[in-house]
């Protein structure tokens, strides 16, 4: 799904989004053709792309089913589309904060791959859609603490200080 298949446009693209892996998918602005999805009965959580690699190791060793996985390579971010069962809890999005981690919730936008994107520079599948699985919100909630702590990039001591 990551190269332009002969037929592939972003019509048939957001067909296949909504109707293979019903995801609220639509066309915006249509002239451009970026796709994009509302989160509505799917959430998704936005992260370092470090952390979202051993997230992805993480929840393959446990034996735990990935769902989709995306990338966008110019600002180094994974997004995983979730099922929205994270609670409504201050504390553990202020967790998510400090780890840089978003959580996109109902009513948020999440750009989804389109064949027009210019290459793989926008956004690319890791793990493409294939049917209606997400993984729950919380399964990758306890994986991101989990990898947090040895995921860390090492910072380079300033050398003005």
């Amino acid at each position: 799904m990551d190269h332009i298949a002969f037929g592939d446009s972003p019509i048939s693209r957001c067909q296949f989004y909504r109707r293979v892996c019903d995801l609220p998918a639509n066309i915006d602005p249509p002239h451009l053709g970026r796709i994009i999805m509302t989160a509505e009965h799917v959430w998704a959580l936005m992260l370092p792309a470090h952390l979202g690699q051993a997230v992805k190791i993480r929840m393959q060793h446990q034996g735990s089913d990935i769902g989709p996985i995306l990338s966008h390579p110019r600002s180094n971010r994974w997004t995983y589309l979730i099922r929205p069962d994270i609670p409504d809890d201050v504390l553990l999005f202020a967790e998510m904060f400090r780890l840089n981690v978003s959580v996109v919730r109902t009513g948020g936008t999440v750009a989804l791959p389109s064949p027009v994107d210019q290459g793989e520079q926008f956004r690319r599948w890791i793990e493409p859609p294939r049917c209606t699985f997400r993984p729950s919100g919380l399964v990758v909630v306890d994986a991101i603490r989990a990898c947090s702590e040895h995921c860390r990039p090492v910072r380079r001591k300033d050398a003005h200080a």
